[in-house]
């Protein structure tokens, strides 16, 4: 996969002003606020800075967190995994393995079969629906 390299002022162009604050700054938007809380339909949910592939809809539980919640990614190598010791915590940071953008966290209270939960941000996110047949 080839990396997309941007400057801070080539993603400020391409991206909202809420997107940037997530996927360059590491924000996080506020729970039950996210648009793709509640997507349902099939497809895949892509990087909303590079359009990399990242998860299927077959992999999105509800977890009851507030966030997009998915059991696993795409592929292994889709995002890339960074220790975060942040406000206080230890937590696992997700990334865009394309990009590098900021995606949410993972955590280890996931459902069968991986027992993982890629927590999401929403606006670090784009629904790309599967066409119908």
């Amino acid at each position: 996969m080839d990396k997309v390299r941007r400057s801070e002022q080539e993603w400020r162009a391409l991206l909202t002003p809420e997107r940037y604050r997530v996927l360059r700054e590491g924000g996080t938007e506020p729970a039950w606020s996210g648009e793709l809380l509640d997507a349902h339909e099939p497809g895949t949910f892509r990087c909303a800075a590079c359009g990399a592939e990242l998860f299927r809809s077959e992999a999105k539980f509800e977890s009851g967190s507030g966030w997009p919640s998915f059991f696993e990614p795409v592929a292994e190598d889709a995002v890339e995994l960074e220790e975060d010791r942040s406000f206080f915590m230890r937590r696992t940071e997700v990334r865009c393995a394309r990009c590098d953008s900021h995606l949410g966290h993972l955590f280890d209270d996931g459902p069968a079969p991986t027992g993982q939960r890629y927590c999401m941000n929403s606006l670090a996110l784009e629904l790309d629906p599967d066409e119908e047949s």
